[in-house]
């Protein structure tokens, strides 16, 4: 029976890894079709305005035939626009339908295995495995390592390519001190208004950033500066008064000056722009429900926090270090993997691991050099090594110590 219990494999909390797989999609649809609403609202506005316009000077006779088949070319060209934006939008919407289909069958492939021992268990591991590593790279800037592993692997429905290289492209732009491409993803179509509702200070900073370059740029005209400054920034005077104060602080303080002042200062340091990048990737990813994290660092904290005990951290090296290698070959079954020299490091500022049911031997006995190990293990390997009756040998080190010096230790 315990085995069978070990072995079932527990559906819903396999997919909780999956959840950004079936959500971005539907994300990316939302937005598309947010899009594509908001360019047939806003030229269907612009024809019904200019055609109204039209009709009522012609018959008023205050538009002549010359302007009137002016009025109607600028509509039909202003509708041809609309025509090829919403081929653009369609052929998105399909891309993104066959995403949603492709990670639904991956997903329902999951719900016909009912034990992690099937055949087919390891194969969709395996695929999920390659998903992570290609999220890892993708987040990490690896664009053309993550393409061709999605496309080697048959995968490439299954991860979002597309989005994440737009995402890498804009913070790369921001990275090299622009932020025209970020303003531009900021109100493209109708990522404003989700801004807005998320409460984002994206395209404020962003703003403010621009501002920064123009009080730095010593030949831009007060005048401009003033101007950019009204209808960029005083309209958030309420929700950002101290960064507002600190632009209109900042005409009369010229950058060199401003370094001896550190509410200044920091306006000028390079320091702004790896915020910036962070700040739009938070926002990019909370606006598609993307984690913030690589899903490959959850899974492996996952791993590493059921693995976890605290003799894993012991301030006693020596206990709870891994083994030498002279015995590291013969023990590797016993090794703990977080006590190994790669892992452990990783899995400090994780939680220690849960476990209803004990599966620590019994008949612990303590031995003089901080070990602990069962008696009839030890019992068995005395017999086998031949050594006299009374005398026990550490499994790992090999040290001999009598029986009289061992303690009998208990789980609390």
């Amino acid at each position: 029976m315990g085995d069978i219990a070990v072995s079932k494999l527990d559906h819903d909390n396999h997919i909780l890894l999956d959840q950004s797989l079936l959500r971005v999609p539907v994300e990316l649809l939302r937005k598309n079709f947010r899009s594509a609403h908001f360019e047939v609202e806003r030229d269907g506005s612009y024809v019904k305005n200019t055609l109204k316009e039209t009709a009522t000077g012609s018959v008023n006779g205050r538009s002549s035939q010359a302007d009137v088949l002016k009025n109607l070319d600028s509509m039909i060209a202003r509708m041809r626009g609309v025509k090829r934006k919403l081929a653009a939008f369609a052929e998105e919407e399909d891309r993104l339908h066959r995403h949603e289909e492709a990670r639904i069958k991956h997903i329902s492939e999951l719900y016909d295995m009912h034990s992690v021992d099937d055949v087919k268990y390891e194969s969709w591991s395996r695929t999920r495995l390659d998903r992570l590593l290609v999220d890892y790279l993708l987040r990490h800037g690896y664009i053309d390592s993550a393409k061709e592993l999605a496309k080697e692997k048959g995968i490439e429905q299954l991860v979002d390519l597309e989005t994440f290289d737009q995402m890498i492209r804009i913070r790369r732009c921001i990275m090299r001190r622009s932020v025209t491409e970020a303003l531009a993803w900021c109100t493209a179509g109708d990522i404003k208004k989700e801004l807005r509702k998320m409460d984002s200070n994206l395209e404020f900073m962003l703003r403010f950033q621009q501002y920064i370059e123009l009080v730095r740029d010593r030949t831009t005209r007060p005048a401009d500066i003033l101007a950019y400054a009204h209808k960029h920034l005083v309209p958030y005077k309420n929700s950002y008064p101290r960064e507002v104060l600190q632009a209109c602080g900042m005409l009369a303080l010229p950058p060199g000056s401003a370094q001896e002042i550190d509410a200044y200062a920091s306006l000028y340091s390079p320091t702004r722009w790896v915020m910036l990048a962070a700040l739009f990737t938070m926002t990019h990813n909370a606006l598609l429900s993307l984690p913030q994290i690589p899903l490959l660092h959850v899974a492996l904290s996952s791993g590493l926090s059921a693995l976890k005990t605290p003799a894993c951290h012991s301030s006693n090296d020596d206990a709870a270090g891994p083994p030498s290698h002279s015995t590291s070959l013969s023990l590797a079954a016993s090794v703990c993997p977080i006590c190994s020299t790669e892992l452990n490091e990783l899995a400090r500022n994780v939680p220690y691991a849960f476990h209803s049911k004990s599966h620590v031997e019994p008949d612990l006995l303590l031995m003089p050099n901080g070990r602990a190990y069962g008696k009839a293990r030890l019992e068995e390997y005395a017999r086998k090594a031949g050594l006299p009756d009374g005398q026990v040998k550490d499994l790992r080190t090999g040290e001999v110590y009598d029986m009289d010096r061992l303690k009998k230790v208990y789980i609390t």
